[in-house]
């Protein structure tokens, strides 16, 4: 099965439209969190080589390696939500032991999600303050996505809660 991760945007989007058990909200969650990170990586690029003294310009060096970190994770997470649903709706069959793990295993790559969004919005009052004034609202457009992917991963982790 080809990752959802390797989908085009179109192809994604379609299939998450459809009547499959995956791609669901956990998934989404975790695209629109890595949506939101990339706007931070855009705009830590464009704030590089501005002439800004050596300390702003390793801060900024700094958020682009972590921003591009985040992304590559919360891009895997996309799949690895699905993943994990799958075996809780492959569990609904089982005993309610197997539910249980199913469901506690399900929690686990929101609440990575989560995590990360936390992580995400903290690296950016620094871009608001030092990074290209023209980009602020691409900043605040991202702490946006991030704070809609967090709170969307949280309404999973409570959901799995069993």
């Amino acid at each position: 099965m080809k990752k959802y991760k390797s989908h085009t945007l179109k192809e994604y989007l379609d299939v998450l439209a459809s009547r499959n058990p995956t791609p669901g909200g956990g998934s989404a969650a975790a695209l629109t969190a890595s949506t939101g990170v990339a706007l931070i990586a855009m705009v830590a690029r464009y704030s590089l080589g501005k002439g800004a003294s050596k300390a702003v310009e390793k801060r900024i060096e700094k958020i682009l390696e972590k921003s591009e970190a985040f992304r590559k994770r919360l891009l895997e997470c996309v799949d690895l939500d699905a993943q994990a649903y799958l075996k809780v709706v492959a569990a609904r069959k089982g005993t309610a032991r197997e539910k249980k793990a199913a469901s506690r295993q399900a929690q686990k790559v929101p609440l990575e999600v989560s995590k990360l969004c936390c992580k995400a919005v903290d690296l950016t009052p620094f871009l608001v303050e030092k990074g290209n004034k023209y980009l602020v609202s691409d900043v605040e457009v991202a702490v946006e996505l991030l704070l809609a992917a967090y709170k969307s991963a949280m309404i999973n982790v409570k959901i799995n809660q069993g």
